[in-house]
């Protein structure tokens, strides 16, 4: 909130009174593709899947959400606002807990936390836009690499098989390229 806002001390303690701070365990579905999101969620520890299952009833990975990243749903225009992912917790996570129900009374309240949530969002667009840019442009080998630089924890947060469907493509596809940049590697040491 420091970096964000300059909300006083005591303003954002009486909004870290508002909200709910809940622990999910690995496994969790936090909402599925189809439902309508009622909540949002703030990562303060753990790792969140984003998948959805495709027209050939593959389940495919889109995004993970670690420490410091907000699920939201920016679907309320929409006539039909059910969710086209489902988020799982991959770990035991820690996760603030906001109500879409009172985001507006909090706006209201607080509206300097409307401003920092607008701060939030506008670094995080800017993220995925460059990250989205990169994807698409790249070989499956350096969105490894991408990985790699920029989220190397995932390599180890996750399993194979979903960080392979992140990265558009198969499990032993992704294992080659692991074998091969990992030989690389060594070698230079």
């Amino acid at each position: 909130m420091n970096r964000l806002t300059s909300l006083s001390e005591e303003e954002q303690q009486a909004i870290m009174d508002e909200i709910d701070m809940e622990e999910f365990k690995k496994g969790t579905e936090l909402f599925r593709q189809g439902d309508v999101p009622t909540k949002c969620y703030f990562i303060l520890k753990g790792c969140v899947r984003q998948h959805s299952v495709d027209e050939d009833g593959r389940e495919v990975t889109s995004n993970f959400y670690t420490e410091e990243q907000a699920i939201v749903l920016f679907n309320q225009h929409k006539e039909d606002k059910s969710s086209e992912y489902t988020f799982t917790c991959v770990e035991d996570t820690v996760a603030v807990v906001g109500d879409l129900s009172t985001e507006r009374d909090m706006y209201t309240k607080y509206s300097e936390l409307a401003l920092m949530t607008r701060r939030m969002i506008e670094e995080s667009f800017s993220k995925v836009q460059e990250e989205y840019a990169a994807f698409i442009a790249s070989s499956p080998e350096e969105r490894f690499k991408a990985v790699l630089h920029k989220k190397s924890p995932l390599i180890d947060r996750v399993p194979q098989h979903q960080l392979a469907s992140y990265l558009g493509m198969t499990p032993e596809s992704l294992s080659r390229i692991k074998k091969r940049i990992f030989s690389t590697k060594e070698g230079k040491e």
